[in-house]
């Protein structure tokens, strides 16, 4: 085990004290993962992953996105699905299945049933999240095929497959597994581009061995503070899903902010290899009339295509956070502000981790958002998605 500090990585990230890091690859007591691939993928890369908890299913909550155009598997794990007892994680990569009616959600029903029927679960307990290209039909059937043999392959130490194969334009894996107390958190998590808050764009799964009595309290308030406060494109996606699970295995509970900050982790992890992306920011906003007031000026600000751009350049131009704030107080007035309510200098310093602010002064309020670079390179990766 080594110190949590070693992996971070990055400024805002604050473990609570005693907290230790593990191999990735493990998971919290009680759960059981794999991946493999299918054919999904056309490169041939891991494209179905298989989570589930030993001994039934665990106490759990749900996240899933708010986009009215909600994927076929969002749809059915809101229409389809105990979110209090998730037993299992079904995950196929590589094709989204959004926008695909009626077949689509038959689909998404056999790819539950299948893993229901594997694991010897109801299907209302086994929740199913797919990512990918949106508007091509998924062929269900290598992938039903699959899961008898990958569920045979589960293991405590499966989550580096697990994490492998959830991915798309994602530059590499998104895991951790952390300790402090006696209580283990695992996570994965994938996600590069269409990243926006409320639900940001991406999949998460966590596992504690952790005593949670409110589940969906906790993951509420810990995606509120992380996934909900981050940003790439300002795109929000179609297929956003996070599944908390906790087996409660260790009989002890879940230490204050460790939940929090291994979700942080995961979050800031998504922005730094957002597509393209060199550069990561937090944009803090105080003296607003409210929180709410001021969360609004930060997502406009950490997705200002002027202010993404100028955080590429290394160029500390500090009209541009003001311009963005402005834009969110539209009809408001904001003309008393001026280069010393505004803090922009780390924009052109040497570090690809940047500190910047405004203070509005009209209030209490306080909020802030993370966000990355603007590049070339996003826009090439964009524009030759599907072709």
């Amino acid at each position: 085990m080594t110190p949590a500090e070693s992996l971070t990585g990055f400024r805002w990230v604050e473990f609570p004290e005693g907290t230790e890091a593990l191999r990735p690859d493990r998971l919290a007591e009680g759960f059981i993962a794999a991946g493999a691939a299918v054919g999904i993928k056309e490169d041939g890369a891991p494209d179905l992953a298989l989570l589930a908890s030993v001994g039934g299913p665990p106490s759990s909550a749900m996240v899933l996105t708010t986009n009215a155009v909600a994927a076929a598997p969002v749809r059915l794990c809101r229409e389809g699905l105990d979110s209090e007892r998730i037993g299992a994680v079904v995950v196929t990569s590589g094709n989204a299945n959004c926008a695909t009616g009626e077949r689509g959600m038959e689909v998404a029903r056999q790819v539950q049933g299948a893993v229901a029927e594997a694991l010897d679960l109801d299907p209302t307990e086994v929740a199913i999240a797919q990512t990918g290209v949106i508007g091509v039909q998924l062929d269900p059937d290598p992938v039903v095929a699959a899961v008898p043999r990958l569920a045979d392959r589960l293991s405590p130490e499966g989550g580096g497959e697990f994490a492998e194969a959830i991915l798309t334009t994602d530059a590499g894996t998104k895991s951790l597994t952390v300790t402090n107390g006696g209580v283990t958190v695992s996570a994965q998590a994938k996600g590069a581009g269409m990243i926006e808050p409320g639900l940001a764009t991406m999949l998460c799964f966590v596992q504690t061995d952790g005593v949670v009595g409110e589940p969906k309290a906790a993951l509420d308030e810990a995606v509120g503070n992380t996934f909900n406060r981050i940003s790439v494109d300002g795109q929000m996606s179609t297929n956003d899903t996070v599944v908390f699970q906790a087996s409660g295995t260790s009989g002890l509970p879940l230490p204050d902010g460790l939940l929090d900050e291994a979700l942080l982790q995961l979050a800031l992890a998504i922005v730094a290899e957002g597509e393209g992306a060199t550069r990561i920011a937090r944009v803090s906003v105080e003296g607003a009339d409210d929180p709410d007031q001021a969360d609004r000026v930060a997502r406009a600000i950490g997705n200002s295509p002027l202010v993404k751009t100028a955080l590429f350049g290394r160029d500390p131009n500090w009209g541009r956070i003001l311009q963005a704030a402005g834009a969110a107080l539209k009809g408001e007035d904001l003309t008393g502000l001026d280069e010393e309510a505004v803090r922009a200098d780390e924009l052109g310093g040497p570090d690809d981790q940047v500190e910047i602010g405004i203070d509005l002064r009209r209030g209490d309020g306080s909020g802030h958002q993370y966000f990355s670079d603007l590049t070339h390179r996003y826009i090439e990766i964009n524009a030759e998605y599907t072709t």
